[in-house]
């Protein structure tokens, strides 16, 4: 005769309990049955250490990254030119002797894509030509941005672009932004406004002048824009390195920044001068290199803010991936992300919860689209590689910016 407490135990051990990634998909698909109708999600959640996919969802689904781009264009710039690398303005004499406290012919500004010089930056370079002793320039103040080429526009370099975010000229040389202070007169007053400068070099020519004066320094020629010629001699220089640049464009989704890198990129990668095509074509090449899903993948700006750029999920998270393992390189790229409920564009996120400190990520806001990438720590010291794309007709940026705290915190609690 069979006891009922082998019965019991029989029946118990049939029982098919869930697992806790099982748990954890639940909780997520429950958030999403609730999309308005023609939403699409696109997500991809990895722990790279087990090689374990937590959640998928359209991961191969071909969709808009917005500001996501970022990561491809500030990863590419680590792996090519290393996080210690120099961003530099320049300025060069081909005075072989300025001994004598003259700089007999033109005085060159070049740059080389620092696209945060300012004017104070260009005094500093004016106090270190003083500071050498040097009193009078007999030549020209040439402004030199050739290191990239001269379409300034996003929208002149991609074809049929009606982005609604404008930026500032895209050049080698910048000062403030290639951006200035104008007065117009509005009824009886003036009022200040900020302007897009239109010519970066000859701009940054006119402010050096400017500030070589107040050192000074005579000036006898012009302010104008020329090319540094060969065989000059570097008298002083401003610079950022690429890991402390690379900061400002992820954690605060810096558009212009990204753009100057975009084309530095192509400058170094292809030793010619910076343009959209060399930069495009190594940063595929880079996805390539390094056996990143690339069905789906356009890339035809540096920021992301083109509705051309095409992306999936599963491509980021392969980049991030690939950044994760990258022992040189992801210290520099993790330290560039906002961090949850501390900094950058994540600073009012998942405040309060385990996210904040423990997901470093990067967002993306378009009209219609929303995503958001990175690393997330768990309760349970696991890292785990996510990426959550919403391409939406219905409701808000916010409300879909929820949903992806609503997971993130899921994830973070899991134990």
């Amino acid at each position: 005769m069979i006891k009922k407490s082998f019965l019991l135990v029989l029946f118990i051990c049939t029982i098919s309990f869930p697992t806790s990634k099982e748990v954890i998909r639940s909780r997520i698909e429950s958030l999403l049955d609730n999309l308005p109708k023609g939403t699409i999600a696109g997500i991809l959640i990895f722990n790279p250490l087990t090689e374990d996919t937590i959640y998928q969802l359209n991961y191969t689904h071909s969709m808009i990254p917005a500001s996501n781009t970022k990561l491809f264009t500030t990863a590419t710039a680590l792996s090519i030119l290393g996080g210690e690398y120099p961003l530099k303005t320049v300025l060069f004499t081909t005075d072989k002797n300025v001994k004598d406290g003259v700089i007999d012919g033109d005085l060159f500004i070049k740059g080389f894509g620092n696209s945060v010089l300012t004017s104070d930056d260009i005094d500093t370079l004016a106090m270190e030509l003083r500071a050498k002793g040097i009193k009078k320039v007999t030549g020209n103040i040439i402004g030199d941005d050739s290191y990239f080429d001269e379409i300034y526009t996003r929208d002149d370099w991609i074809r049929d672009e009606k982005a609604n975010v404008k930026l500032p000229p895209i050049s080698a040389l910048v000062v403030d932004r290639n951006r200035t202070i104008v007065y117009r007169k509005r009824g009886r007053y003036k009022r200040r406004y900020v302007a897009y400068v239109k010519n970066p070099p000859l701009n940054a020519a006119i402010v050096l002048k400017d500030k070589l004066r107040e050192q000074n320094i005579d000036v006898d020629g012009k302010a104008v824009k020329g090319v540094t010629p060969p065989n000059v001699i570097q008298l002083a220089e401003s610079k950022i390195l690429l890991k402390d640049l690379i900061r400002q464009i992820n954690k605060h989704s810096d558009n212009f920044l990204a753009e100057c890198l975009f084309k530095t990129i192509g400058a170094v990668a292809s030793g010619n001068q910076g343009n959209s095509f060399y930069s495009t074509q190594a940063i595929l090449k880079f996805i390539k290199d390094n056996g990143i899903y690339s069905d789906g993948t356009a890339v035809v700006d540096g920021s992301g803010i083109s509705r051309f750029d095409q992306i999936t999920p599963g491509a980021i998270v392969g980049l991030l991936e690939k950044m994760y393992f990258d022992l040189i390189h992801y210290k520099d790229f993790y330290n560039s992300l906002s961090i949850a409920g501390v900094d950058g564009t994540l600073r009012h996120r998942l405040n309060a919860t385990f996210a904040e400190n423990n997901f470093h990520g990067k967002t993306g806001t378009l009209k219609g689209v929303c995503s958001l990438s990175g690393y997330l720590t768990t309760k349970s010291n696991d890292e785990i590689i996510l990426s959550i794309f919403f391409d939406f007709k219905h409701r808000g940026e916010n409300y879909y910016r929820n949903i992806q705290d609503e997971i993130i915190k899921i994830l973070a609690d899991w134990e």
